[in-house]
C-alpha cells in the first residue's frame, strides 16, 4: 500500500490530473469512480489504484478487471487517494487509461453520418454533456476546433459518464478547411443561429448532416459560420435569447435522431 504523497507514482498521478501536456505526451488520461472503471475497455486500461475500503466492497470487480487487462491493482491509503482525487467525495477507485486514436475517416465514414462540430467550446462540463448526449442521440462522430477544452480534462471525463470510451472524436487545426472537404463528400452543415431562415424542426437531417455548435459566450466564429450550408434557429419564448451550448446541441441532435427513426 502506498502511504505517502511523496511517492513517485502519486506525484505522477497528480501531474496527469493537472497537466494536459503530460497526458498527451504519455497518451493517457485519468478516470475516477466505479461506473467509469466498470465501463473502461480492458484493452485501454493501464493502471488501477484503489483504497482498502473499495477493495473490501468491490474486490472481485477490481481483480477480474485487472486480470482481463493483464495488470495488477495497487492500494492507496485513504489520505493519499484523497490527495490524488479530483472529486470532493472520492469513491476509492482511480485508473490510468490509454487515449483513443481516431482519424477523420472514422469520424465521417459510414453511409449516412450525423456529425457534431464544436467551435471553441470552453466549459469542461458542457463538453462532457455534449459527448454523452451525442452517443445517446446516435451521432456518428464529433469534430472539435483545436482550441476547444481538453476532452481529457478530469471534469470533462466525469461529465461523459463513460461515453468518452465509445464516441469517436477528433481535434482539427483548420475547421473551415476540414468542413469544406466534408462538404465535398456530400455532408450538409447546419448552424444554430438567431437569424436562421428556418426553425430547426422544419429542416430534414435524414441525409448526411452535421451541426455547428459555437462557444458558450460568443457563439460560432464568423469563419465557421460562413461554412454553413444553412442557418437554423431554435425559437425562444419569454425574454430568453439563446440556450446553453450543450442544451442547444441536444435539441438539434435528438431532432435528427427522431427524423432518422422515422425513415
Amino acid at each position: 500500500m502506498i502511504t505517502s504523497t511523496s511517492n513517485g507514482k502519486v506525484k505522477r498521478l497528480v501531474s496527469l490530473k493537472k497537466k494536459k501536456k503530460l497526458r498527451d505526451s504519455e497518451g493517457v488520461f485519468l478516470v475516477e469512480g466505479v461506473r467509469m472503471f466498470r465501463e473502461a475497455p480492458e484493452d485501454m486500461l493501464l493502471e488501477i489504484y484503489a483504497t482498502q475500503a473499495f477493495m473490501e466492497k468491490e474486490g472481485k470487480l477490481v481483480k477480474d478487471k485487472a486480470a482481463a487487462s493483464g495488470i495488477a491493482e495497487e492500494l492507496l491509503a485513504d489520505p493519499v487517494f484523497a490527495y490524488v482525487s479530483d472529486t470532493k467525495t472520492p469513491q476509492g477507485i482511480l485508473c490510468v487509461v490509454r487515449q483513443a486514436k481516431r482519424d477523420m475517416e472514422e469520424i465521417s465514414g459510414g453511409k449516412n453520418p450525423l456529425l457534431l462540430v464544436l467551435d471553441n467550446i470552453q466549459d469542461p462540463g458542457n463538453l462532457g454533456t455534449i459527448i454523452r448526449t451525442a452517443e445517446g442521440a446516435g451521432v456518428t462522430g464529433i469534430m472539435m476546433s483545436g482550441d476547444c477544452v481538453d476532452i481529457y480534462n478530469p471534469k470533462t471525463i466525469r461529465s461523459t459518464m463513460g461515453s468518452v470510451y465509445r464516441m469517436p472524436f477528433v481535434y482539427v487545426h483548420d475547421l473551415a478547411e476540414t468542413i469544406s472537404g466534408l462538404q465535398a463528400g456530400g455532408i450538409r452543415f447546419f448552424a444554430a443561429h438567431l437569424e436562421g431562415s428556418c426553425v430547426y424542426d422544419e429542416v430534414s437531417y435524414a441525409g448526411k448532416s452535421a451541426f455547428l455548435i459555437g462557444n458558450e459566450g460568443n457563439g460560432l466564429r464568423a469563419e465557421t459560420l460562413a461554412c454553413a450550408d444553412q442557418y437554423i434557429r431554435i425559437p425562444m419564448c419569454g425574454q430568453v435569447e439563446s440556450l446553453n451550448a450543450a442544451v442547444a446541441a441536444s435539441v438539434l441532435m435528438f431532432e435528427a435522431a427522431r427524423q432518422r427513426r422515422q425513415d
